[in-house]
């Protein structure tokens, strides 16, 4: 009982490790009405000192547990539940994907697990094991996902066999990509990575060009909801047989 105690004023009044609303997560109402979240969380932060701010509604949070779209993390209560990464600013995505990796690893399953109501465990975290072979589902537009992957990619990326024949020879095909373990990361993350972060903007996410080294070629622009589309085609596109794995670099 006290440690229970300790646990939800470690969450909620926070500690001098702890900083106040590292990073938002929504989720469902039922996972609030149950105690779920008032028993997850403060465990997450008391063993990370990382503080989620937990709101109702998605608009603009970091992450998103959600019985939908994205990593799926745990089933109960008649469903699965997934948990979705926005695209934030990349102190505040850190944090959130260390949740996401917390909630993969056995303590967090197990943590998962011993959340009961009336002493019945409500959930189980096993699916997760099975996080390779899964296919996460996303809520944007496939067709629109594609066009914008020609009109902002292909001049480097082969995206399909329209263009099978173009793009730069030393930058990987999108199926080339999707046969490496953490394609879903690198996709997600992909305005992040060099050398995207000289010529790629995400709107209200990405800092500004430095006015003293300025894009050296055409400048690519881009919303979160576009780049929802663009990762929600890749999802479509099946990995390029190799016959072995591929050696990442």
């Amino acid at each position: 009982m006290l440690r229970a105690l300790f646990l939800t004023l470690v969450f909620f009044f926070g500690t001098s490790a702890v900083q106040a609303q590292d990073f938002s997560l929504s989720g469902p109402k039922s996972l609030n009405k149950n105690g779920f979240y008032q028993f997850l969380l403060p465990r997450f932060s008391l063993k990370t000192g990382i503080r989620p701010a937990l709101q109702m509604g998605t608009e603009g949070a970091d992450a998103s547990l959600n019985t939908t779209s994205g990593i799926p993390v745990f089933e109960g209560l008649g469903q699965f539940f997934y948990l979705d990464l926005a695209l934030a600013t990349p102190e505040r995505a850190a944090k959130a994907e260390r949740f996401a990796d917390w909630l993969l690893s056995d303590v967090g399953k197990r943590t998962i697990e011993q959340f009961t109501i009336d002493g019945t465990a409500v959930f189980t975290a096993t699916l997760a094991e099975s996080e390779e072979d899964f296919v996460p589902n996303f809520a944007g537009d496939v067709a629109r996902g594609e066009a914008l992957s020609f009109t902002n990619c292909a001049r480097c990326h082969v995206i399909n066999e329209r263009n099978r024949m173009k793009g730069i020879g030393s930058t990987p095909s999108f199926g080339l990509l999707r046969t490496l373990p953490d394609w879903l990361e690198r996709f997600r993350t992909f305005s992040e990575r060099l050398p995207h972060p000289s010529i790629i903007q995400i709107i209200g996410v990405s800092e500004p060009f430095s006015p003293f080294s300025p894009p050296a070629n055409r400048s690519v622009e881009l919303t979160v909801d576009q780049v929802e589309d663009i990762i929600s085609y890749i999802v479509t596109i099946q990995p390029i047989d190799l016959g072995a794995p591929l050696q990442q670099n």
